[in-house]
Protein backbone atom coordinates (compact mmCIF):
# COMPACT_ATOMS: atom_id res chain seq x y z
CA UNK A 1 0.00 0.00 0.00
CA UNK A 2 2.96 1.99 1.07
CA UNK A 3 4.62 2.05 -2.55
CA UNK A 4 1.20 2.15 -4.68
CA UNK A 5 0.56 5.87 -2.72
CA UNK A 6 4.38 6.59 -3.65
CA UNK A 7 3.98 5.60 -6.94
CA UNK A 8 0.70 7.19 -7.38
CA UNK A 9 2.23 10.72 -6.32
CA UNK A 10 5.28 10.33 -8.30
CA UNK A 11 3.01 9.69 -11.51
CA UNK A 12 0.54 12.62 -10.46
CA UNK A 13 3.70 14.73 -10.29
CA UNK A 14 5.25 13.58 -13.28
CA UNK A 15 1.69 14.16 -15.42
CA UNK A 16 1.58 17.84 -14.09
CA UNK A 17 5.17 18.69 -15.54
CA UNK A 18 3.74 17.49 -18.68
CA UNK A 19 0.46 19.40 -18.73
CA UNK A 20 2.27 22.49 -19.31
CA UNK A 21 2.63 22.88 -23.17
CA UNK A 22 5.36 26.17 -23.43
CA UNK A 23 7.69 26.78 -20.08
CA UNK A 24 7.12 30.62 -19.45
CA UNK A 25 9.83 32.75 -20.97
CA UNK A 26 11.67 35.37 -18.57
CA UNK A 27 11.66 38.61 -20.59
CA UNK A 28 14.85 40.75 -19.82
CA UNK A 29 12.71 44.49 -18.82
CA UNK A 30 16.57 45.77 -17.52
CA UNK A 31 19.84 46.28 -19.72
CA UNK A 32 22.26 44.00 -18.65
CA UNK A 33 25.34 45.14 -20.90
CA UNK A 34 28.22 47.06 -19.77
CA UNK A 35 28.98 48.45 -22.98
CA UNK A 36 32.50 50.62 -21.96
CA UNK A 37 33.35 47.00 -19.89
CA UNK A 38 34.07 48.72 -16.77
CA UNK A 39 32.15 46.45 -14.13
CA UNK A 40 28.58 48.48 -13.86
CA UNK A 41 25.89 47.61 -16.12
CA UNK A 42 24.67 49.69 -18.49
CA UNK A 43 21.04 50.07 -16.54
CA UNK A 44 22.70 51.59 -13.70
CA UNK A 45 25.96 53.32 -15.09
CA UNK A 46 25.75 56.97 -15.10
CA UNK A 47 29.03 57.53 -16.74
CA UNK A 48 28.89 55.59 -20.03
CA UNK A 49 32.08 56.30 -21.90
CA UNK A 50 34.69 55.18 -19.18
CA UNK A 51 38.10 54.94 -20.26
CA UNK A 52 39.04 51.19 -19.79
CA UNK A 53 41.69 51.42 -17.27
CA UNK A 54 40.10 54.04 -15.13
CA UNK A 55 38.91 53.19 -11.35
CA UNK A 56 35.38 53.74 -11.06
CA UNK A 57 32.57 53.85 -8.46
CA UNK A 58 29.30 52.17 -7.78
CA UNK A 59 27.92 55.19 -10.42
CA UNK A 60 30.31 53.94 -13.11
CA UNK A 61 32.08 57.02 -12.83
CA UNK A 62 35.70 57.51 -12.80
CA UNK A 63 37.68 59.18 -10.19
CA UNK A 64 39.57 62.20 -11.09
CA UNK A 65 42.93 63.68 -9.31
CA UNK A 66 43.60 68.15 -10.15
CA UNK A 67 47.23 68.56 -11.24
CA UNK A 68 48.46 71.47 -11.71
CA UNK A 69 51.94 73.16 -13.52
CA UNK A 70 53.81 75.93 -13.23
CA UNK A 71 56.12 78.09 -16.15
CA UNK A 72 57.01 81.19 -16.06
CA UNK A 73 58.94 83.19 -18.74
CA UNK A 74 62.03 85.82 -17.94
CA UNK A 75 63.38 87.60 -20.80
CA UNK A 76 65.95 91.12 -20.25
CA UNK A 77 66.65 93.20 -22.43
CA UNK A 78 69.37 95.71 -23.47
CA UNK A 79 69.38 99.11 -22.16
CA UNK A 80 66.46 100.93 -24.79
CA UNK A 81 65.86 98.11 -26.65
CA UNK A 82 62.79 95.68 -27.48
CA UNK A 83 64.89 93.35 -29.51
CA UNK A 84 64.47 89.60 -27.67
CA UNK A 85 68.19 88.42 -27.11
CA UNK A 86 68.44 84.88 -28.81
CA UNK A 87 69.80 83.27 -25.56
CA UNK A 88 65.93 84.11 -24.55
CA UNK A 89 64.43 82.23 -27.28
CA UNK A 90 64.43 78.51 -25.86
CA UNK A 91 62.28 80.41 -22.91
CA UNK A 92 59.60 81.47 -24.97
CA UNK A 93 59.63 78.31 -26.93
CA UNK A 94 59.01 76.25 -23.48
CA UNK A 95 55.99 78.52 -22.73
CA UNK A 96 54.72 78.57 -26.18
CA UNK A 97 54.31 74.76 -25.87
CA UNK A 98 53.23 74.82 -22.28
CA UNK A 99 50.49 77.27 -23.49
CA UNK A 100 49.41 74.36 -25.64
CA UNK A 101 49.54 71.97 -23.25
CA UNK A 102 46.61 73.61 -21.49
CA UNK A 103 44.64 75.75 -23.93
CA UNK A 104 42.13 77.31 -20.94
CA UNK A 105 44.99 79.18 -19.93
CA UNK A 106 45.98 82.28 -20.34
CA UNK A 107 49.08 84.43 -19.88
CA UNK A 108 49.72 88.42 -18.88
CA UNK A 109 53.19 90.07 -19.99
CA UNK A 110 54.32 92.66 -17.85
CA UNK A 111 56.91 94.71 -18.99
CA UNK A 112 59.41 96.98 -16.98
CA UNK A 113 61.88 99.45 -18.13
CA UNK A 114 65.12 101.17 -16.13
CA UNK A 115 64.99 104.17 -14.00
CA UNK A 116 66.90 105.61 -16.82
CA UNK A 117 65.27 108.61 -18.68
CA UNK A 118 61.42 110.25 -19.06
CA UNK A 119 59.44 107.94 -17.18
CA UNK A 120 56.38 108.25 -20.06
CA UNK A 121 59.52 106.72 -22.41
CA UNK A 122 59.56 104.00 -20.16
CA UNK A 123 56.36 102.97 -19.94
CA UNK A 124 55.91 102.80 -23.74
CA UNK A 125 59.68 101.20 -23.97
CA UNK A 126 58.44 98.24 -21.39
CA UNK A 127 55.23 97.82 -23.52
CA UNK A 128 56.81 97.34 -26.31
CA UNK A 129 59.05 94.91 -24.48
CA UNK A 130 55.73 92.62 -23.53
CA UNK A 131 54.24 93.24 -27.01
CA UNK A 132 57.34 91.71 -28.90
CA UNK A 133 57.35 88.47 -26.04
CA UNK A 134 53.77 88.77 -27.22
CA UNK A 135 54.45 88.50 -30.90
CA UNK A 136 56.93 85.83 -30.37
CA UNK A 137 53.99 83.61 -28.56
CA UNK A 138 52.15 84.28 -31.43
CA UNK A 139 54.13 83.25 -34.21
CA UNK A 140 54.37 79.95 -32.46
CA UNK A 141 50.40 79.65 -32.64
CA UNK A 142 49.09 80.84 -29.12
CA UNK A 143 45.94 82.75 -29.85
CA UNK A 144 46.18 86.14 -29.47
CA UNK A 145 42.96 86.38 -27.52
CA UNK A 146 45.19 84.58 -24.67
CA UNK A 147 47.65 87.49 -24.25
CA UNK A 148 47.26 90.48 -22.81
CA UNK A 149 50.37 92.62 -21.98
CA UNK A 150 50.69 95.96 -19.72
CA UNK A 151 53.83 97.90 -19.75
CA UNK A 152 54.82 99.28 -15.73
CA UNK A 153 57.66 101.23 -17.06
CA UNK A 154 60.40 102.47 -14.19
CA UNK A 155 58.06 102.07 -11.48
CA UNK A 156 59.46 98.27 -10.33
CA UNK A 157 63.01 98.32 -10.65
CA UNK A 158 64.74 95.04 -9.25
CA UNK A 159 67.08 96.17 -6.36
CA UNK A 160 70.48 94.61 -6.63
CA UNK A 161 73.85 95.04 -5.52
CA UNK A 162 74.99 98.42 -7.61
CA UNK A 163 72.64 100.57 -9.41
CA UNK A 164 74.27 99.16 -12.68
CA UNK A 165 72.85 95.32 -11.81
CA UNK A 166 69.79 97.03 -10.63
CA UNK A 167 69.57 98.68 -13.89
CA UNK A 168 70.22 95.50 -16.23
CA UNK A 169 67.72 93.79 -14.08
CA UNK A 170 65.13 95.64 -14.05
CA UNK A 171 64.34 95.56 -18.17
CA UNK A 172 62.65 92.72 -18.67
CA UNK A 173 59.01 90.94 -19.48
CA UNK A 174 57.92 88.26 -16.50
CA UNK A 175 54.66 86.10 -16.73
CA UNK A 176 53.81 83.14 -14.16
CA UNK A 177 51.50 80.93 -15.22
CA UNK A 178 49.25 78.03 -13.76
CA UNK A 179 47.74 75.40 -16.05
CA UNK A 180 45.39 72.75 -14.33
CA UNK A 181 44.35 69.35 -15.56
CA UNK A 182 42.13 66.53 -14.57
CA UNK A 183 43.84 63.19 -15.17
CA UNK A 184 41.76 59.96 -14.29
CA UNK A 185 42.52 57.65 -11.75
CA UNK A 186 43.87 54.70 -13.52
CA UNK A 187 43.78 51.04 -12.16
CA UNK A 188 47.12 48.32 -12.24
CA UNK A 189 46.87 45.42 -14.41
CA UNK A 190 49.42 43.44 -15.24
CA UNK A 191 49.92 45.37 -18.63
CA UNK A 192 50.52 48.57 -17.08
CA UNK A 193 53.81 49.65 -17.80
CA UNK A 194 55.33 52.61 -15.65
CA UNK A 195 56.25 55.38 -16.73
CA UNK A 196 60.06 56.27 -15.40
Amino acid sequence: MKYTIIGLLALSLFGCSLSVPHPPIAKQTKNLFDNDSDGVINQRDHCPKTPIDAVVDNDGCPSYIDSSEENKIHVLFANDSSEIPENYMQNINKMSEFLVKYPKTHIELKGYASPVGNADYNIALSKRRASVIRQALINHGITSSRIKTIGFGDSDPVMAYDIEESNTLSRRVVAQVVGYQENVVKEWTVYTVREN
